[in-house]
C-alpha cells in the first residue's frame, strides 16, 4: 500500500511539475488569411538580452511559444512590415488578413486588451492628426509651423490622458509600457513625472528595472545639463572637440545617411545655419553611420557646411550611447556655456525656437 501511495504521489507531483511549466510558458497560435508560406521573425526581451526566434507560417497559420514570467511588448516581423502586441503567460491567438497587417486582432491577453481600449480613447486626438500629418512639409513655412503647433498641442493632450491612465492604473503592466514607450525620445522631466506615478511592484519587473536604468541614462539631456564634452574624428579623422565651440549656441544634430526623415530634415537644418551662423550659432553633426563613404556622400549631396563628426559604430557612437539616443533625427540646443536649453527641435519649430533667441 506505502509503495501505491509513494508512485501516486510521484505521479502528481510530475503533473504538478508539467503544468507549472506550462502556466510559466506564452503560446501564440496565429491564423492570418492570405498570408503566403513564408517566414516570420518574433523579438522579444529574455533577461536583459533581446531575442529573436524564427517562425515558419503554412497556409497563413503559425505557432510560437517561449518562457515569459512577465507580460511584455512582443514584435512580429512579416515580410512587408511588423506587428506588435502584448504577451503573457497563456494562450495567445492572433487572427486577420495579409492586407491589414496593422488590423490584427489578438485574444487572450488581458494587456493587449488593456491597451486597445486606451487607443479606442485616444481616437478624438488621432482623427485630428491624421489631416496634419497628410498637409505636413507640403505648405508655406508659415502654415507649416501652425501645423507643427496644432500637432504638438494635440500631443500634449495625449501625455496629459496618458499620465491619467497611469495614475489611475500604477500597478498595470501596460502604463509601465506607456512610459516606456514615452521614454525613447521624450524629455527627462515629463517621463520623471509618468514613472513617478507607477506603483513600487511595477518598478520592480523586469520592464521597471529597465524603465529606471533608462530614467538615469535620459538625466544626462534634461534642461540645463552641461553637454558631454565629447571628441570625435571628423571627415579627414581630424579630432574635433566639443569645447571648441565653447561660447557660441550649438545644435548637436544626430543623423546617419541612410535615415530618410534625418536627410529630409538637413534643408531644414542648413536654411537655420545659414540664417544664424553669423549670430554666433552653429551646429556640429555627429552621424550613425558605419560607412564612411556614405556618410561622406550624403554630406556633399546634401550640402552641410557646418563640422561633421563620427565614430563610424552606428547606434554605438560615444556620444549618442551616453545621451541614450534610440531614435533620429534628434537634436540637443545648447548655449554659449555649454547648458543644453532645448531637445529634438525640427521644422519651424527649430526656426522658431532660434528666431526667439537671435532676433
Amino acid at each position: 500500500m506505502y509503495n501505491n501511495k509513494k508512485s501516486i504521489f510521484c505521479v502528481l507531483l510530475s503533473l504538478f511539475a508539467v503544468v507549472g511549466a506550462h502556466a510559466q510558458k506564452t503560446r501564440v497560435k496565429g491564423n492570418i488569411d492570405g498570408l503566403e508560406d513564408t517566414q516570420i521573425t518574433v523579438s522579444y526581451r529574455q533577461g536583459d538580452t533581446t531575442k529573436s526566434d524564427t517562425v515558419y507560417t503554412k497556409g497563413g497559420r503559425f505557432t510560437w511559444q517561449a518562457e515569459m514570467p512577465e507580460p511584455q511588448k512582443v514584435y512580429l516581423k512579416f515580410p512587408a512590415r511588423y506587428f506588435e502586441f502584448f504577451a503573457e503567460q497563456g494562450a495567445i491567438k492572433i487572427k486577420g488578413k495579409a492586407d491589414a497587417i496593422n488590423e490584427l486582432k489578438v485574444s487572450g491577453s488581458s494587456v493587449q486588451d488593456e491597451a486597445d481600449a486606451f487607443a479606442r480613447s485616444l481616437k478624438d486626438l488621432t482623427d485630428q492628426q491624421s489631416p496634419l500629418y497628410r498637409q505636413y512639409g507640403k505648405v508655406s513655412p508659415e502654415e507649416q509651423l501652425a501645423i507643427e503647433e496644432k500637432l504638438e498641442a494635440i500631443r500634449a493632450q495625449r501625455r496629459e490622458r496618458t499620465q491619467q491612465y497611469i495614475a489611475a492604473h500604477p500597478k498595470s503592466a501596460f502604463s509601465t509600457s506607456l512610459v516606456a514607450d514615452r521614454a525613447v525620445m521624450g524629455d527627462y522631466e515629463d517621463i520623471k513625472s509618468m514613472y513617478g506615478l507607477l506603483d513600487a511592484s511595477a518598478i520592480q519587473t523586469a520592464a521597471g528595472k529597465q524603465l529606471t536604468e533608462r530614467l538615469d541614462v535620459l538625466k544626462r539631456s534634461s534642461i540645463g545639463s552641461t553637454m558631454l564634452d565629447f571628441t570625435l574624428p571628423d571627415t579627414s579623422g581630424e579630432p574635433v572637440r566639443f569645447s571648441d565651440f565653447k561660447g557660441k549656441y550649438v545644435l548637436v544634430d544626430f543623423w546617419a545617411s541612410w535615415c530618410g526623415p534625418c536627410r529630409a530634415e538637413n534643408p531644414n537644418v542648413l536654411k537655420a545655419y545659414d540664417r544664424y551662423k553669423d549670430k554666433n550659432f552653429t551646429v556640429v553633426g555627429i552621424s550613425l553611420d558605419e560607412d564612411g563613404e556614405k556618410w561622406k556622400k550624403a554630406i556633399q549631396e546634401d550640402g552641410m557646411p557646418w563640422a561633421q563628426v563620427s565614430d563610424l559604430k552606428g547606434f554605438r557612437n560615444e556620444v549618442s550611447t551616453y545621451y541614450g539616443i534610440q531614435g533620429i533625427p534628434s537634436t540637443l540646443l545648447v548655449n554659449p556655456e555649454g547648458k543644453i536649453i532645448a531637445k529634438n527641435l525640427r521644422g519651424e519649430m527649430l526656426q522658431k525656437k532660434l528666431a526667439e533667441l537671435f532676433n
